[in-house]
C-alpha cells in the first residue's frame, strides 16, 4: 500500500463507493459529513479519490481535506482496489485538525463596500447630515438624474427620489436607508428604473462623522428598455445593443452570482472548507470578469456615440494616479509587484473629466499588473510638456513587438491572449476617451523590455497662472 507515516484508520468501500467498514477517526468523520455507515462516501475529495482508483484499477493516494462542522481535517489517504469485486481497501494516515480561520468581520464588510462602488450605476458624496454634495453617473440611463440631483445640492438625497417603502424619510437614520428601494424616472419619456440605495459611512462606521457615500445599484430591468426596431431601422451594434437594452438586464443577475458567492467565500454562512471556498472566488472573479465585461461594452456604446462629450474637469494627474495606485495596491501585493506612484509633493494640474481619467489610468495599471512579473516593479510618472500634463505607465513586463503597438489600441484585440478574461476593449475606450478630453494615450515599447504606456491631457491655464 501506499502510505505515509502510522496508518490512522482503515477502510473498506464496495462496488458503488461506499463505505462498508471503517475505524475511527473515518468513521466519526463520515457521518460528520452528512454520510451513514454503511453508506455511500460523504467526504467528497475521498469519494473522487476512491472512484478514480476504481475506474483506473490503480493504487492512488493523495491529501484530503475535509470539513467536520468544526474544524478542517486533513489526511493522507492511500486507495487501492480490490479487483474483480469492484470495491477498494483505504488506510488514512498524518490525520491533522486545524480550527477554521474566521475572517474579520471588518474585511468583509471592506469587500461588500468595493463590490457595491465597482457595480454602482449612479454615486454621490453626501455630508453628515446626508445632504448631497456632488453626484456621478455610471450609467447613461441616469445622467438626467444626475444633473437634477446635481442642481439641488445641499437638499436631503431622499428628496430627490421616490422611496416608496419609506415615505417621509428625511429624517430616518441612514441605517433604515441603506438598502431601501428606489423608484427614478430615466428619460424624457418618463420610464422608471428601480434600484436599491447603497449608505456607507465614512470616517467613522457607526456615526458617518466624515459624512457618506450613497451608491444606486440597478435593482431590476428598466420598465420599456427593450425597444421594437421599425423594418427600416439601421442594424444596431453588439456594444450599442448591450449598451442600452442588455447591460442593465444583465448587471442585476451577475451581480447576485458575485454576491452570493462572495457570501460563501467570506463564510458568512458558516464555516466552509477550504476547497469550497477556492471554488466560491472562482465563482466571484468570473462574475466580476463577465461584468467588466458587460461594461466594457456598454462603454463602448458611449465613446462611439457621434454626440458623447466629457465634462472637463480642473484635476490634479498626479493626485489621480496616487488614488490608482491606492485602489490597485492589494492587487499588485499579491503578485509581490511594487508601484512606484508619485509623491504627495508632485503636482500636475490638468483639464479632464475626473471620472474618465481614472478609469484610464485603472485600466492602464490593472493590465500592467496583470501581465508584469512576480516580483517587478511599476512607475508611474507624471510630467509636463508642451502645454500637456503627461502620465506614464511603465512595467518590466514581457514588451510588445513595433506590430503588436500596431494592434494593441484596435477593437477587440487581445493580442492572441485566451482565458484571462479581458474584452479586448480596455485600451481601445481608453485611447477614445482621452482624445475625447483633446489628449491622446500612446505606447513605447521593446520585447524583454516592458511596456510605457503614457496618457497625456491638456494640462490647466489657470492653474500654471
Amino acid at each position: 500500500m501506499l502510505s505515509e507515516g502510522p496508518i490512522t484508520a482503515s477502510a473498506l468501500s464496495d462496488a458503488e463507493d461506499r463505505l462498508v467498514e471503517a475505524q475511527e477517526p473515518l468513521a466519526g468523520l463520515q457521518k460528520a459529513c452528512g454520510g451513514v455507515l454503511p453508506g455511500r462516501i460523504a467526504i467528497p475529495e475521498l469519494l473522487l479519490l476512491v472512484r478514480r482508483s476504481r475506474d483506473y484499477r490503480l493504487r492512488l493516494a493523495r491529501t484530503v481535506q475535509a470539513f467536520d462542522g468544526e474544524e478542517i481535517v486533513r489526511f493522507w489517504a492511500a486507495v487501492e482496489p480490490l479487483g474483480e469485486a469492484g470495491g477498494c481497501r483505504l488506510e488514512m494516515s498524518n490525520w491533522q485538525a486545524v480550527p477554521v480561520a474566521v475572517e474579520r468581520a471588518s474585511d468583509v464588510q471592506d469587500r461588500r463596500d468595493a463590490l457595491t462602488r465597482q457595480m454602482a450605476v449612479l454615486s454621490a458624496r453626501l455630508d453628515q447630515q446626508q445632504h448631497v454634495l456632488s453626484v456621478e453617473a455610471h450609467s447613461a440611463r441616469l445622467r438626467d438624474l444626475a444633473r437634477e440631483m446635481r442642481a439641488h445640492v445641499g437638499q436631503h438625497w431622499t428628496e430627490l427620489v421616490d422611496l416608496p417603502e419609506l415615505p417621509n424619510a428625511g429624517d430616518t437614520h441612514w441605517r433604515l436607508l441603506d438598502g431601501a428601494r428606489i423608484e427614478a424616472g430615466i428619460g424624457a419619456c418618463g420610464t422608471h428604473m428601480n434600484m436599491r440605495a447603497r449608505v456607507i459611512p465614512a470616517g467613522d462606521r457607526n456615526s458617518g462623522s466624515a459624512g457618506f457615500e450613497l451608491y444606486f445599484l440597478a435593482d431590476e430591468k428598466p420598465e420599456g428598455t427593450l425597444r421594437r426596431q421599425s423594418p427600416q431601422a439601421r442594424p444596431a451594434s453588439l456594444g450599442k445593443a448591450l449598451g442600452q437594452d442588455l447591460a442593465p438586464v444583465l448587471r442585476r443577475p451577475v451581480a447576485r452570482i458575485i454576491a452570493n458567492a462572495e457570501t460563501i467565500r467570506s463564510q458568512l454562512a458558516g464555516p466552509l472548507a477550504g476547497e469550497y471556498s477556492s471554488y466560491a472566488a472562482d465563482i466571484a472573479t468570473a462574475g466580476q470578469h463577465l461584468l467588466s465585461l458587460i461594461d466594457d461594452l456598454a462603454d463602448l456604446e458611449v465613446v462611439e456615440d457621434a454626440e458623447f462629450k466629457v465634462s472637463p474637469d480642473r484635476i490634479d494627474l498626479a493626485e489621480v494616479a496616487r488614488q490608482a495606485a491606492g485602489i490597485l495596491g492589494v492587487r499588485a501585493r499579491e503578485k509581490n509587484i511594487s508601484i512606484a506612484a508619485p509623491t504627495e509633493s508632485t503636482k500636475y494640474p490638468a483639464v479632464g473629466e475626473f471620472r474618465r481619467v481614472l478609469q484610464i489610468i485603472l485600466n492602464l495599471l490593472g493590465n500592467a499588473i496583470h501581465y508584469a512579473p512576480e516580483g517587478s516593479a511599476i512607475v508611474l510618472r507624471a510630467g509636463e510638456s508642451g502645454g500637456m500634463a503627461s502620465l506614464q505607465v511603465a512595467d518590466q513586463g514581457q514588451g510588445l513587438t513595433p506590430d503588436q503597438q500596431k494592434l494593441v489600441f484596435k477593437k477587440f484585440e487581445r493580442l492572441g491572449r485566451s482565458g484571462d478574461g479581458g474584452s479586448g476593449l480596455g485600451l481601445y475606450i481608453s485611447r477614445r476617451l482621452a482624445r475625447a478630453m483633446q489628449g491622446d494615450l500612446t505606447v513605447v515599447s521593446e520585447p524583454g523590455q516592458g511596456a510605457r504606456f503614457t496618457l497625456m491631457l491638456p494640462a490647466d491655464p489657470e492653474a500654471a497662472a
